[in-house]
């Protein structure tokens, strides 16, 4: 899986343009490689699946999100990747498979910092907002005031223009 991507890699820079972003397959290439990854090869693993897998809700964002989930959780390890690192990682994905794992992670004491936080970059949640402010009304530590952990902004209704029954929210700042 390197070796085929950089050499895709390599051809496309001698064009002038970048490498395309992992695909599913390749992402699960890549986790299975984090698990145990080759000597030499770690921060070159962790640099692809920070920047390499496209966010939202491609079928290579549903893998990175389950790993990255799965690693936070604790039910499974990586030594190059640690569950305050996952969470982070969750927390750039902008919407679509992380969101799930994230709200989850606010019932974690030493996640729910970091969850927060990502949820706050988060771009659409579209329904899961009511899961965000079930638990903020159980932890007092998430509600601290109309969602302050996340970084004083609010929530924010935005209209569905699609016949899809979805409702979308988006963070904004009381700035």
């Amino acid at each position: 899986m390197l070796e085929a991507y950089r050499k895709a890699a390599a051809e496309r820079a001698a064009l002038g343009i970048p490498a395309l972003p992992l695909n599913a397959q390749q992402t699960a290439d890549l986790v299975e490689l984090l698990k145990n990854p080759p000597a030499g090869e770690g921060e070159f693993l962790v640099e692809l699946l920070a920047h390499r897998v496209p966010p939202g809700v491609d079928d290579a964002a549903k893998v990175k999100a389950s790993f990255l989930a799965a690693l936070a959780e604790g039910s499974a390890s990586s030594p190059l990747i640690s569950p305050e690192y996952a969470a982070e990682l969750l927390g750039t994905m902008l919407g679509g498979y992380n969101i799930h794992a994230l709200i989850e992670l606010l019932d974690n004491d030493k996640l729910a910092p970091i969850a927060a936080k990502g949820l706050k970059h988060t771009l659409l949640m579209f329904d899961s907002f009511h899961d965000v402010q079930e638990k903020a009304e159980k932890r007092q530590q998430i509600r601290a005031g109309s969602f302050a952990i996340l970084g004083g902004c609010r929530m924010v209704y935005l209209p569905c223009q699609s016949s899809r029954k979805n409702h979308r929210y988006r963070l904004q700042s009381r700035r």
